[in-house]
């Protein structure tokens, strides 16, 4: 697992290092294929690809012999099936299909300032961040003796609860935007314009609200395995929350601009927590 070490890092010789060596190598090489291709999309199939590849490597040096470490791999190995599923039929593995909010921050910042930020954020930026919110597999590595206990159950549980509620939202936007563009292309009035129905009366973002969960209760493997609530395994998935703080306000800016009733959803509608509908 040394092979790829070309340079020392205090994570050198653990396969998670390893892990560490390859998300270099491909940040690099995104960066270099959206410029020369000028599309920007690639991180985003990379982001539902590499948390399994990263956790198998760690699974694989041990011969898959650590049960923990195991368990918290199959989570994420369903949890890529689904969301590259889920990206795929929306056409996200085709070239040139960049998400909405990548051309839209390209119109705001122009070509330079949009450069500076595919140098710094969209290429190295998210690879690296990837590979952190997967760092709590490290440390169920280092603490691969310790026992399964209730802590690993819980996350278990959670874990695919939030999945399953993942999965419901994400069917439930897909129907709503196909039956929005039949409606279109008959040329039939559209009278509801963006989705607040189903699980979305509750919460305006129900997908980040399960996705965001389920990296919170992946790192309670590591805090199950170290025995210590507080590691720096927890970085990525704070930086994570703050990511997609930040996606939420861009597209709710978004959907304000283009849809006159949506100010309204938001006041009645918590924007994460799924909750009952505020009176207004």
């Amino acid at each position: 697992m040394t092979a790829l070490n070309f340079f020392d890092h205090p994570l050198t010789g653990t396969p998670f290092g390893f892990a560490l060596d390859l998300c270099v190598i491909l940040a690099v090489a995104v960066w270099l294929l959206s410029v020369l291709t000028r599309d920007y999309s690639l991180v985003d199939t990379l982001w539902t690809l590499l948390p399994p590849v990263y956790c198998l490597i760690v699974a694989a040096h041990e011969d898959f012999g650590s049960v923990r470490v195991n368990i918290m791999t199959a989570l994420v190995v369903a949890w890529s099936a689904r969301l590259t599923f889920n990206h795929a039929r929306k056409g996200g593995l085709r070239l040139r299909n960049m998400d909405y909010r990548w051309l839209y921050t390209r119109e705001k910042l122009g070509r330079v300032g949009f450069q500076v930020l595919n140098i710094t954020f969209i290429a190295p930026g998210q690879m690296l961040l990837i590979w952190l919110f997967t760092s709590p597999v490290h440390q169920a590595w280092l603490g691969q003796e310790t026992p399964l206990g209730w802590l690993d159950i819980l996350a278990v549980g959670l874990f695919l609860v939030l999945l399953i509620g993942e999965a419901v939202s994400d069917e439930q936007m897909w129907r709503f935007q196909r039956e929005k563009k039949k409606r279109l292309a008959d040329g039939e009035p559209v009278t509801e314009p963006f989705m607040d129905t189903g699980l979305f009366r509750y919460s305006r973002h129900p997908s980040y609200f399960c996705e965001l969960g389920m990296w919170w209760v992946f790192y309670l493997f590591a805090v199950a395995a170290s025995g210590q609530w507080l590691n720096w395994t927890g970085l990525g998935v704070i930086l994570l929350t703050a990511l997609l703080a930040g996606s939420i306000r861009l597209t709710e800016s978004i959907s304000a601009g283009k849809y006159p009733g949506y100010r309204d959803y938001q006041a009645v509608t918590p924007m994460l927590i799924p909750l009952p509908r505020r009176r207004r």
